[in-house]
């Protein structure tokens, strides 16, 4: 076992002796500049996006094709493995990207996406979509995804951007949705519409039925949807719990607040920080 350690050491060695330090120095300097082109080149929210609070960038779709091009490279996509379940409506694709140049083979990136994914099995209202009308997009973005792996290998940018931004949106999503409590979905602005601008607690305070017909929308963003219901729920049960402490030994029948009129509850009733 020493002998084989030792062997495996002195071939690293000897791979490092036979390296040309001047040309291995002048290669990083190339790929330091050939990154700062690319992030001067690249466009904001179209080759590349920033969400705040995490490190690095993260390459798309429009930015991977940009880079290809600079470098004079193409690319070949292959599904290396699939499955097309159509009696349980599950479909799944692995897809590898090989880039070459010249005809040479360069590099390759895997990409994977089935249709059991959040964003394909479930619309924002929770109802089952359809699985047989995602088995393309499902295979698209598989290739998309290799696309994008194999590229930050290609161009070493790995340590400039991260991996792609919907991804990375839908992980943040379900964090936001699994820990926000209450106080935490008061003080979350709309960024659109009428009220644009305002928290949702001083629109709870002013229009409660606006917050409803968000509810009973689409397109309204998970993370809204998820506060507002967070919202109603605790004012519902703040006027259980007053009930049945000014009636304690009477058996209370409770009607839900949002039903029919809005029940006026004070600033100081509101549980989720509606003072602060």
């Amino acid at each position: 076992m020493a002998e084989l350690v030792a062997k495996q050491q002195t071939n690293s060695l000897s791979i490092i002796e036979s390296v040309d330090i001047g040309a291995v120095q002048s290669t990083l300097a190339k790929i330091n500049q050939f990154q700062a082109v690319v992030q001067n080149m690249l466009k904001k929210d179209h080759d590349y996006g920033v969400i705040p609070g995490t490190p690095k960038p993260t390459l798309l779709k429009p930015g991977a094709e940009k880079i290809q091009m600079l470098l004079g490279v193409t690319s070949e996509y292959e599904v290396i493995e699939h499955i097309n379940d159509y009696e349980n409506g599950f479909f799944a694709f692995t897809v590898r990207c090989i880039i070459y140049k010249n005809g040479v083979k360069i590099t390759e990136g895997l990409g994977h996406c089935n249709n059991r994914e959040p964003k394909f099995y479930k619309r924002k209202d929770g109802s089952i979509q359809d699985p047989y009308e995602k088995v393309n997009t499902v295979l698209k973005m598989a290739k998309k995804r290799a696309q994008i792996d194999a590229t930050l290998t290609l161009a070493s940018l790995s340590e400039v951007f991260t991996q792609d931004i919907e991804d990375m949106q839908e992980f943040i999503q379900s964090e936001q949705v699994e820990t926000m409590t209450a106080q935490d979905a008061a003080k979350i602005k709309l960024t659109f519409g009428k009220h644009k601008g305002k928290t949702l607690k001083e629109i709870y305070q002013t229009h409660p039925d606006y917050l409803e017909w968000l509810l009973k929308q689409d397109r309204t963003d998970v993370v809204i949807k998820k506060a507002i219901e967070l919202m109603f729920e605790a004012v519902k049960q703040q006027a259980q719990q007053k009930q049945a402490q000014q009636q304690p030994e009477q058996q209370q029948t409770f009607t839900d607040p949002f039903d029919g009129e809005v029940i006026e509850i004070s600033d100081d009733d509101l549980p989720f920080g509606m003072n602060e």
